[in-house]
Order: C-alpha cells, then sequence, then structure tokens
C-alpha cells in the first residue's frame, strides 16, 4: 500500500521547487499551501509507479500534463499570495 500515490503530488512539488522557491524565499508553509491548491485544482491519478503512467502516455498527453500541472501551480501562487496580503493588512490593522 505504501506505493499508491498520486501521480501529480511529484510533479507539482518540483514544478513549485524550480520555479517558485525563491519568489516564496523557500518558505515551506507557503510552498506546502501552494502545493494544496495546485492539487486540488488537478484531477488525481493514483498509481503505484511513475513510470507506468509515463510509459504510456503520448507524447501530447505528457505536454498536457505539464501544461496542467504549470497552470495549476501558477493559479495557487496568485491565489496564496493573495491570501497573504489580506493576513498582512489585517496585522497592520
Amino acid at each position: 500500500m505504501d506505493t499508491v500515490h498520486n501521480y501529480y503530488e511529484r510533479l507539482v512539488f518540483n514544478e513549485i521547487k524550480e520555479h517558485y522557491a525563491e519568489r516564496v524565499e523557500e518558505d515551506n508553509d507557503i510552498m506546502a499551501d501552494m502545493a494544496c491548491v495546485a492539487l486540488n485544482r488537478i484531477s488525481p491519478r493514483y498509481i503505484r509507479y511513475d513510470i507506468d503512467m509515463s510509459f504510456y502516455m503520448s507524447t501530447d498527453e505528457h505536454l498536457d500534463v505539464e501544461k496542467r500541472v504549470k497552470k495549476a501551480v501558477k493559479k495557487a501562487y496568485k491565489k496564496v499570495q493573495k491570501f497573504k496580503k489580506k493576513e498582512r493588512q489585517n496585522d497592520l490593522s
């Protein structure tokens, strides 16, 4: 049972680490919030081994997955930043 996981988790985590970690100053809480928001935007695909999923996907499907992940993470980043901005404004009030 330990091998079962959502195929998109690793892809989302990598996207955040590669393209957003510096923007959020590697704040683990913000990155975790982003991952949750992004993963909730993508229908889960539960698998046992990533290679199984990758092997059976066409090039177009790989590109579609990459596009979906990038879009979900970008929207998650904006949402989390908007929330953090509101939180800071409330702290100043």
